[in-house]
Formats: C-alpha cells, sequence, structure tokens
C-alpha cells in the first residue's frame, strides 16, 4: 500500500479549499466510505474523536445528522444536507454545525461542499472543493484546525480501506 497524502489548496480570492486524495481501493468501497452511516462512523473524526451518526438520508434532499464526540464526551453536532447525488461520481452538500435537532449555528461558517470520486486501475481519487460566502468564513474555518483534522480523518480513512482491500 502506498503512503498517500492529501493535497490543500486554498485560494482566498475565490473563498475556496480544493483537497485532493488517493485511495488504495476500488471506487465502489470508497464511494461507500464517504456515503454510508456507519462506515464513516469508523474513520470521519480525527482520532481520538469519534463521528456518531443520528440521522442519514443519503439523498438530494436528505441530510446526514452527526456528532462529533470528544473523548470526554463533549462535542459538536453537525448538519450536512446533500444537494445532489449522482452515484459513484459526485455528491454536493450544505454542511455547518447545527444543535441536535440539526438547527444550524449561524455564529459559525456554512460550507458549501462538491465531492467528485474517480477510479483508475484500483486507486479512487477524491477531489473534494469546499466555497465560503465569505474569505473570513474560510480564515475561520482554516484556524479552527481544519486542515490538521481532515488529513487525520483521511488518514483513517486509509486504515479503513486497507483492512477491507487486503482481506
Amino acid at each position: 500500500m502506498t503512503k498517500r497524502e492529501a493535497v490543500f489548496s486554498k485560494d482566498l480570492a475565490n473563498k475556496k479549499i480544493t483537497v485532493v486524495r488517493e485511495f488504495d481501493g476500488p471506487l465502489d468501497l470508497v464511494w461507500k466510505a464517504w456515503t454510508d452511516a456507519g462506515v464513516l462512523d469508523e474513520w470521519w473524526a480525527p482520532k481520538p474523536f469519534k463521528a456518531v451518526t443520528k440521522k442519514m438520508d443519503f439523498r438530494a434532499g436528505g441530510q446526514w445528522l452527526y456528532f462529533m464526540k470528544g473523548p470526554d464526551g463533549n462535542g459538536q453536532w453537525c448538519s450536512v444536507e446533500f444537494d445532489s447525488v449522482q452515484p459513484q461520481k459526485n455528491y454536493s452538500s450544505l454542511v455547518a454545525f447545527c444543535d441536535e435537532a440539526g438547527n444550524k449555528n449561524m455564529a459559525f461558517p456554512v460550507m458549501s461542499w462538491r465531492n467528485e470520486f474517480s477510479e483508475s486501475n484500483g486507486v479512487t481519487t477524491v477531489r473534494v472543493e469546499i466555497s465560503f460566502e465569505k474569505e473570513a468564513d474560510m480564515q475561520a474555518i482554516i484556524s479552527m484546525g481544519f486542515e490538521e483534522g481532515f488529513k487525520m480523518g483521511l488518514g483513517n480513512l486509509d486504515e479503513y480501506l486497507q483492512a477491507r482491500v487486503s482481506a
């Protein structure tokens, strides 16, 4: 298994973060890892945090509502509202911090995500483009440690895939 690194690029002028990451695994397995609540709960959160899904309805108009739980039991609720889904190709969503009922916390930035998936020779590439309304919103997410945390989560996904691909 090849050691893979996420490529982060920040475009302040256009208020976008782009993350490109390759995974050693077939498209169907990688797609499932990003779209199935049971699998997301296994890798999404940077350790020692854990994602705990309350609700997952993966379809255009659906929502993933989860709790990012810390080792002390405290954490943050997050909502992912799916705008469009093209199976095993891409999906777009609106991501926000929220309360347990899914009501957005507008004190934090709302992010527009577009995730694209492609496979070549058993390696699946995931390209994530995250757009913000304001540059200050983008800077706020970056200052919260987004890049480091997301890289850790993607590393967890490597571990998940490795256990399934080599099995």
